[in-house]
């Protein structure tokens, strides 16, 4: 047995299987728990009203802005606008220009405005008459002008192409038409729409935890002996069949989903001595996949991993519970480095140190997750940028962000599975409420059983 080996043995005495996924096709029901349209846009609606009631107001003055304008094009819309529309507009109209003015908490607070051809819906009340004032733009630089803010933010920045919607003839055209005075106080809103983004609030997460277990659900049905015939399905089979049951189940997703099979060097051998397709599932495999689903405006990002019972076998190989309980030990490291204040390239460097000390070979490619699945927020490493991340890596963590936990540790397992350390990828979503990290709907600690029989 590898030295490495021993050394993780030792650390893995400690982690237990309190987070271990207890979900089961039939609790879950999936096609009972997913809402019609109408019902969801009503929530949608809900949680967007109360993060502009909340949020903006905080984000605001922590960040010590007095306007913040977001303007888009139909069909060519700031991301983050496309966050703030209600769910019957699938997209700004015409121009849509959306407006935060502070007014202070004594005198009323954050007033939100469309200086628009239309309100949007009643979330923001329509302020443009252009019968009175047939320019839009002089009509916004009136707004401005009249409020004479200290600050302006726009949408441009360096780092996060969430936050850099704004597009050159909009800047161009709205700096034009305000007062010369005005022009000198625009900023960047990068860090107002970062936080407008990665933060989330109560109700969305009492949402979040559903949203998680319908996910879960369609890999534990996907992971079954009713879908996969070894010998006979294929990875692109099985990836079709994800993607068609979210689709048949009225959700979507933001990535094409991925099947990848991790073999021994057993298998490996027979395959290549029988000349056997590499593409097609096998018993004895180890299935990996990575999957999400889009619903409710949330994203779930997952991977999860599955063994295809061997003739006579009824459990996992005590291999791949190792090379998992490795996994597991490596996500306890990152989230225990959680800290409010630190950047994710700190965080990154932490837990690498703690790693690599403990017999695991890290490479970790965590990021935010919310209304986008690829977030924005604290970066924490790339799979191919170990040494940190400029720009978004550098970024501070906040409290009420959520994160996928996305890694790969490196395990160095008994050679009767393979004389090369395994590849054990894990990826689950959490939260992070400034003091304590969860899981939103458990994590994967024991492998998913495909039973051929």
């Amino acid at each position: 047995m590898k030295k490495t080996l021993i050394v993780l043995l030792g650390f893995l005495t400690a982690i237990t299987n309190t987070n271990a996924q207890e979900i089961t096709i039939e609790e879950l029901q999936l096609d009972d728990r997913i809402l019609p349209l109408r019902e969801r846009a009503k929530v949608e609606d809900d949680l967007l009203k109360d993060r502009l009631d909340t949020l903006v107001p905080m984000l605001m003055r922590r960040e010590g802005i007095d306007a913040w304008v977001i303007i888009s094009r139909e069909y060519n819309e700031d991301p983050v606008l496309k966050t703030m529309l209600p769910a019957t507009w699938l997209s700004a109209r015409r121009r849509t220009v959306l407006i935060f003015l502070d007014h202070g908490e004594a005198n009323g607070g954050v007033e939100r405005m469309a200086a628009a051809r239309y309100g949007v819906s009643d979330i923001f009340k329509g302020s443009w008459a252009p019968e009175e004032e047939p320019d839009q733009w002089r009509y916004i630089a009136q707004i401005m002008n009249e409020f004479d803010p200290k600050n302006i933010a726009l949408n441009y920045s360096d780092d996060w192409a969430h936050a850099d919607g704004l597009t050159y003839s909009e800047q161009r055209d709205f700096i034009a038409n305000i007062p010369d005075r005005l022009r000198t106080r625009i900023v960047s809103g990068e860090r107002l729409s970062v936080g407008w983004l990665e933060t989330r609030t109560p109700k969305e997460m009492e949402i979040y935890e559903d949203v998680m277990e319908i996910a879960h659900g369609i890999i534990a049905e996907g992971f079954s002996g009713k879908v996969v015939t070894p010998g006979v399905t294929t990875t692109d089979d099985l990836v079709w069949w994800f993607r068609q049951r979210i689709n048949d189940l009225g959700l979507d997703t933001w990535f094409h989903t991925s099947i990848t099979p991790e073999r021994s060097d057993r298998s490996k051998a027979d395959i290549e001595a029988n000349g056997l397709d590499p593409n097609i599932l096998y018993k004895g495999d180890h299935v990996h996949i990575d999957f999400g689903i889009s619903y409710l405006s949330l994203q779930t990002d997952t991977q999860q991993n599955a063994y295809i019972l061997r003739d006579g076998e009824t459990d996992v190989p005590e291999e791949l519970k190792i090379a998992l309980r490795g996994g597991n030990a490596l996500q306890d490291m990152l989230t225990g480095n959680f800290q409010v204040g630190r950047t994710g390239n700190d965080i990154l460097k932490r837990t690498r140190d703690q790693a690599i000390a403990n017999g695991i070979g890290p490479v970790i490619y965590t990021h935010p997750i919310g209304l986008h699945g690829h977030a924005a927020g604290t970066t924490i490493g790339m799979w191919d940028k170990q040494e940190g991340v400029p720009g978004s890596g550098d970024y501070p963590m906040h409290a009420n962000t959520a994160y996928s936990i996305e890694l790969t540790a490196n395990v160095d397992v008994p050679d009767t599975w393979s004389v090369e350390p395994m590849k054990m990828m894990l990826e689950q979503d959490g939260f992070y409420d400034g003091t304590t990290f969860r899981y939103i709907a458990g994590r994967q600690t024991e492998y998913h059983i495909i039973d051929p029989e």
